[in-house]
Formats: structure tokens, sequence, C-alpha cells
């Protein structure tokens, strides 16, 4: 399969820049893979289509912000201003720093990915406040960095007090204080993602509490989104194509949950993964493990029998999994439909439910 065959035409427009004021006012395009056809529908509907015996698969990773803007140490960070002489300087010295994943044996040693890349070569330092600093210390490919970070006091804290919300690059725009709680899910609780699992970010307590009523149970994973969710698609043919792995965990009460229902509706495709390899892993049981799993059309799903998802960049690894789901020509005709009607798009944008 070619790169092209995911592919089709979104109006600039329709990327959604801003969140809703409330969360459960998105639309919902429900996909019936059954008879082929779609209805337009609100996220607040969602509960009409659960029945007993459903579990509701949710990932709990929390967004960090892991989007730290410094300044090469040797550059002193002064005033720009239009006529200021040093304002080409200042601007070539400022360094943006994306922090991707901690080593497994050291909490202060990073995968990143570090812009201007090309400059920053092993040894050199990035000041980002002070008391947090990161050093370079290896080359990877397409700007990936191995940094260690220097910081005084919790690492956690520091970030929080620094960084900036990771908001994906077709936001244009910095992000808010505001980001930092609607790029979050309302259940989000265990640090380590860089992006949020976007189709949780519709869901509101109210919500949750209409799906237990509606007779479906609530499971909690953890996958920690990274490069290997978000990662382009270089490779043509797709089937060259190797994502980073990232890491997931099932706990023993949750993996009860699973093996008890009667239907898994992955709430995202972050939720597909961890299912999907936890079921060729030794079950849905309890695990904890990392994930390089590549969805794409011809892939045999042997838990997941529904999916809650947004709309998702043409040629990306996201929009194979879902043509793998419910055929890429059914997806691609719902992807017209929803310019058609002017859906939002995209992580502040609106949903898919597939049944």
């Amino acid at each position: 399969m070619r790169l092209s065959d995911f592919d089709y035409h979104l109006p600039p427009e329709l990327i959604a820049q801003e969140p809703l004021p409330d969360r459960a006012a998105s639309r919902m395009l429900v996909l019936d893979r059954r008879r082929q056809q779609w209805e337009d529908r609100l996220f607040r509907d969602l509960p009409e289509f659960l029945r007993p015996g459903d579990c509701l698969v949710l990932n709990d990773s929390r967004v960090l912000p892991a989007r730290l803007l410094g300044r090469r140490a040797g550059v002193r960070a002064l005033p720009v201003g239009k006529k200021n002489p040093a304002r080409k300087q200042h601007l070539k010295g400022q360094v943006e720093v994306l922090l991707l994943r901690p080593s497994a044996d050291d909490p202060f040693v990073w995968q990143a990915l570090v812009h201007p890349g090309r400059k920053m070569r092993p040894g050199e330092r990035v000041i980002f406040s002070e008391g947090l600093e990161a050093e370079i210390l290896h080359w990877g490919p397409y700007g990936e960095r191995t940094v260690r970070l220097h910081c005084q006091g919790d690492l956690l804290q520091s970030l929080e007090r620094v960084g900036h919300v990771p908001l994906p690059p077709y936001i244009r725009r910095p992000d808010r204080p505001e980001d930092r709680e609607r790029y979050q899910t309302v259940y989000a609780r265990r640090p380590g993602s860089v992006a949020a699992p976007t189709a949780g970010l519709h869901f509101t307590a109210e919500v949750l509490d209409r799906c237990r009523q509606a007779g479906a149970q609530l499971a909690w994973v953890t996958l920690h989104v990274g490069l290997g969710t978000f990662q382009p698609v270089r490779a043509d043919p797709i089937e060259q194509q190797k994502l980073h792995s990232e890491p997931f965990e099932i706990t023993e009460e949750n993996a009860a949950l699973l093996r008890a229902a009667q239907r898994l509706i992955a709430v995202g495709t972050t939720s597909v993964r961890v299912l999907e390899t936890a079921v060729r892993s030794g079950g849905l049981v309890a695990m904890r493990g990392e994930t390089d799993l590549f969805i794409y059309p011809g892939f045999e799903f042997r838990a997941t029998h529904a999916i809650l998802t947004n709309f998702h960049l043409p040629r990306s690894s996201l929009l194979m999994l879902v043509c793998a789901f419910a055929g890429r020509d059914l997806t691609l005709a719902a992807y017209r439909h929803a310019v058609e009607q002017r859906y939002r798009f995209y992580s502040y944008g609106d949903c898919m439910l597939i049944l």
C-alpha cells in the first residue's frame, strides 16, 4: 500500500484551533461497518449506543508540559526590539526542546526533539530558567537528541513551572494557561504523554456517569503518547514503516474488567494499540511493556469491537489504523462527508464512533 492511498483533501479552516467551551458539545459521526452507513450525531449521544456488557477502555495518561523554550548557554537573553541590533543574535540563540520520554535507567536523561537541532551538538547546554538546564548527549535521526536535564528540586514540579503545553503544530497559536486544563482528559492521572489521547477530550464527568447508567463499565489503561503515535509515516510502501515504541500498562483490576466485557469500545487509537498488543502478548491480563504495533489495512483485530476516535491527519499511522478497522473506502468516504458538513478536525475537533 502506498502513502497516497491514505490521502484526502482538508480545507485548512476546518482544523480546530480552539476547544469548544463545552467538552461534550462536539459533533460525532457514527459509522456502522456492517451497514456501510453513517449518521451525524452529537457526542452527548454516546450513551445511547452503549448497553450492558460493554466496556469503555480509556487511556488515563496525563500530558506533561514537555515543551521547553530556552537559549544556548553563552548567548545572553537581551531585550528584543525592532531597532535593537541584538535582535538577530537573540533569536539565533533560541532553542526549543520537546521532551519525549525518560530513560529507563535515569529519570534525568530523556529522548527529545530539539530545534534547531543541527546546531546543537553533544556537549552544548540549553538554559530554560534558573535551576533548569539541558545538556545534549547524543544525536539521533530526524532531529532526535538524547539530553540530560540538570534540575534543582523536583523535576516534574520544574516542568510544571517552566514548561509549555505541547500543542500540535497544526494549532497555529501559542499555548495559553487554559490549555493546561483543556488539552487534558478529565480522567488523566498518570503523567508521561507529550500529546493528548484526544478522543478522551470530549468526556465530562456527567457523560461518564451516563455511560455507567447505560450499563457500560469503565476500564483504564495507560499508554504514554510519544513518537510512536504522532511520528510521520515516511516509508512508501507503508509496510516498511517501523514505529517508535511507547510504554503501556494494564493493572489486574482493569484487566479483569476487560476480560469480563462482551464488547470492548476503545476510546482512542492509543487504547486500541494497548488492547491489540496485550491480546498478542499473553491475553488481556495485567502487564507492563512497550508497544511499537503498527496497524494498517489487513490487520486482524482480536480484542477491539468499536472505536471512538477523532479525525486524523492524511497519510498518518492513526488514519491507517482507522482504515484497518472500518475499511479504507468507507473511512475516506466518511471523511469526505465530514469535510462537506464542516466538521472540526484534529485534536480540538469533533469525533467519530465506529461500530
